[in-house]
C-alpha cells in the first residue's frame, strides 16, 4: 500500500514512513529508484506498533546511555537485525523502544 495509506493505518505521519524507511525500522519496496515506496502491511509491522513498552524494552535514551552508543549506531543496528524496536503511541511513553538482554540492562 501506499505510505499515506499505511501511515493512516498505523497512526503516523508519511513523513515518520519516509523517515523509518530510511532507517531500517520498516521494510518497503520501489520498483525502481525514485518510484513511490510501498508498504506491505504484515501482521509483523502491526505488532511494532503498540501502546506499552513490553518487559525488556527500553527508551531511545536509555538504550544510547546503556550501549554507549549514538542514535544513528542503534537504529543501523535495528536495520541489521541486531537489534528489535517497537513504537509506543501513549502519552508521554511515545516513541521508539529497543529491546535489550538482560545482561545488557543489568549493566547500567
Amino acid at each position: 500500500m501506499t505510505i499515506q495509506k499505511a501511515g493512516s493505518i498505523l497512526g503516523i505521519a508519511p513523513s515518520t514512513i519516509h523517515r523509518w524507511l530510511a532507517d531500517g525500522f520498516i521494510a518497503g519496496e520501489q520498483i525502481t529508484p525514485g518510484a513511490p515506496w510501498r508498504i506491505r502491511m504484515t501482521e509483523e509491522l502491526r505488532s511494532k506498533f503498540m501502546e506499552n513498552p513490553p518487559d525488556g524494552y527500553v527508551t531511545m535514551k536509555e538504550a544510547k546511555s546503556i550501549l554507549g552508543v549514538s542514535r544513528q549506531t542503534i537504529l543501523n543496528r535495528i536495520k541489521a537485525g541486531k537489534l528489535s524496536a517497537v513504537h509506543i503511541r501513549h502519552g508521554k511513553q511515545l516513541g521508539l523502544y529497543i529491546k535489550l538482554s538482560n545482561k545488557q540492562l543489568c549493566l547500567c
